[in-house]
């Protein structure tokens, strides 16, 4: 039997309690120590160092899209990074396809190697806007987090989702304007937005969970090339 009284991994599962998420101790430390093997590689994965703060802004903030019903594979994680959210989902849901798409070589191949052991994960070394052309609306789940503003990151996700399945982006709250902004997107894009899920997955933080359904086709222009839906958003 697997008990944690102490530590990261028993400040995870409080965490988790919180959200609402089922979570076993012995996948707690699991996923601690996915941290701890990334703090060990030569390359510099994340600027969070503290053990704590990783558990809180990494792990749990992963964890916090599981409150979501709508997620489901075949899932792609777009920006995936050190694997957040994408690898502890996979690692939580492993009767899941999960796909993680990094354009970045060093943190390419760190997914390569801290996903070895998932057969349930796939790892894409490429932008999101070259893997849309091949791979449209082939995924019931999208999810991005910290890759780009919601208006930016909408145009990226809505190829992907096929008919009827669901972008789940992570966001800090936005005003009325910025809202709007996301609804005109979203519409142009194929996409409705459904109630949004506000969650705390540490005590400080801001988090909203924004959901959109695919309701109709994204047009084939979208995405653009490379760089094109931040620096020119479509709404």
């Amino acid at each position: 039997m697997f008990h944690v009284k102490h530590g990261p991994a028993a400040r995870l599962l409080a965490a988790a309690g919180t959200l609402g998420v089922p979570l076993e101790p012995a996948m707690a430390g699991a996923l601690v120590a996915l941290f701890d093997r990334m703090a060990l590689e030569p390359q510099n994965l994340t600027a969070i160092e503290d053990v704590d703060d990783a558990v809180d802004r990494h792990l749990a903030d992963s964890l916090a899209g599981l409150v979501v019903p709508e997620v489901e594979g075949p899932l792609v994680d777009l920006g995936s990074g050190g694997g957040f959210p994408g690898l502890v989902l996979a690692m939580l849901r492993p009767e899941m396809s999960v796909t993680l798409v990094e354009s970045e070589r060093r943190k390419a191949e760190w997914l390569v190697a801290a996903s070895a052991g998932l057969p349930n994960v796939r790892v894409v070394a490429d932008r999101s806007e070259h893997l849309a052309k091949h791979e449209r609306e082939a995924y019931a789940t999208v999810t991005a987090r910290a890759v780009a503003p919601l208006v930016p990151v909408l145009e990226l996700a809505a190829p992907f989702v096929a008919p009827g399945g669901h972008a789940v982006l992570w966001s800090t709250p936005v005003d009325a304007q910025d809202e709007d902004r996301a609804a005109r997107a979203a519409a142009i894009l194929g996409l409705e937005p459904l109630p949004a899920r506000p969650v705390r997955p540490f005590p400080d933080a801001e988090r909203v969970l924004r959901v959109f359904r695919r309701i109709a086709p994204t047009p084939s222009k979208y995405p653009r090339r490379p760089g094109r839906a931040a620096a020119r958003p479509i709404a």
